[in-house]
């Protein structure tokens, strides 16, 4: 929810917001191992990776580590890239692995064990690997399909709402999703459909948005700021599409960063379009810099960064007493109702239907 998610080219482009106060500054705060470590560590991330430089700071300070970050592309590019140098990798811990692709990493030994400080103030649903620990939930979010408001607005179109409404002739030539084999929102949305529409039924629904004009890309950040006509970077883009696969935290990001602020986002949320992901970093297996990189982890669930990252990555945190700021809560609350599988069925069938989906779509 890089999660996933999100809306790299407003955080990072246009600054970070809040001061917060020093992380680790308590045992239950859960904010670095306090080990007095030297040196610094890397993380390995996907393109929307954000964070307070205070806050940030503050964690090299009680740390003692200085923190490198190597964005490496979309999500599902990025894990692709680390599975392939794992075994001389080029950091020490890796942030961006969601549900989606969580067994591709595991099965590929991606990871060593470690079980965070404050991993028991995790919400329980949010999980995985918990024998082993080799991953650490960071946070959640949805993949929905986002709308244009003004585009229906002037075109007298009320939005879709579900995933039958998107392949209705009235939304012809008018969405745009991101390629389900390199992408982790275009997998995310594959893999809503393949919940709503069982094993049966989900490539009989991909025929018929092809047939109603979807446009595939490769990247989120291609997507939603070049090709969807309703985010800041889209219109200046020339982005004509008003409909986009992306988050259900995106609008407030266009809220947050708009100059001056609107009351409300220009981009809605279709509801019934919505599959939960969740997160995850890990230590990766051959690290040079371990002790580093499990303060890192540690600084990653404390309740300072948790709280940090809803108006810098637009994720909601997977901490049960991290508290969530008023904007990103009215402009991008969660799904209430959002598609899911079970982690053991995506890892049997993410393979073959992403072969499938592309023979289908894209051939």
């Amino acid at each position: 929810m890089s999660i996933t998610k999100k809306v790299s080219v407003l955080a990072v482009g246009l600054g970070m917001v809040g001061t917060l106060a020093a992380c680790g500054s308590s045992s239950d705060d859960g904010g670095g191992s306090g080990s007095g470590g030297s040196g610094t560590v890397t993380l390995v991330s996907h393109d929307s990776w954000a964070a307070s430089k205070d806050v940030l700071a503050a964690f090299e300070k009680q740390s003692g580590y200085k923190v490198k970050v190597l964005e490496d592309g979309d999500a599902g590019q990025a894990v692709n890239k680390a599975i392939l140098t794992k075994d001389n990798p080029q950091g020490d811990v890796f942030f961006g692995v969601d549900n989606t692709l969580l067994s591709r990493a595991l099965d590929n030994g991606l990871f060593q064990p470690y079980e965070a400080k404050g991993s028991d103030r995790i919400r329980p649903e949010y999980r995985a690997d918990r024998d082993k620990h080799r991953v650490t939930p960071v946070d959640t979010g949805d993949v929905c399909v986002n709308y244009d408001k003004a585009y229906f607005a002037k075109h007298r179109l009320s939005p879709p709402k579900t995933f039958d409404d998107l392949a209705k002739p009235a939304y012809k030539d008018l969405l745009v999703t991101e390629n389900a084999g390199s992408s982790s929102p275009g997998l995310g949305f594959l893999l809503g459909t393949a919940a709503k529409y069982g094993d049966d039924g989900w490539e009989g629904y991909w025929k018929k948005l092809k047939a109603n004009g979807v446009k595939v890309v490769d990247s989120w950040e291609q997507a939603y700021n070049e090709e969807f006509s309703g985010s800041a970077g889209g219109k200046k883009a020339g982005g004509d599409r008003p409909l986009v696969v992306s988050y259900a935290s995106s609008p407030p990001a266009e809220v947050v960063y708009a100059d001056p602020q609107p009351d409300t986002a220009p981009t809605g949320v279709a509801d019934g379009t919505c599959f939960r992901q969740v997160e995850y970093a890990g230590l990766l297996a051959n690290a040079k810099n371990p002790g580093g990189g499990k303060a890192l982890l540690d600084f990653l669930v404390s309740k300072t960064f948790q709280e940090d990252m809803p108006l810098n990555m637009f994720v909601y945190p997977v901490r049960k007493d991290a508290q969530v700021p008023e904007a990103f809560a009215k402009f991008g609350p969660q799904a209430e109702d959002p598609q899911t599988l079970d982690p053991a069925k995506i890892a049997g069938h993410r393979d073959p239907w992403v072969k499938s989906w592309t023979s289908l779509v894209l051939k």
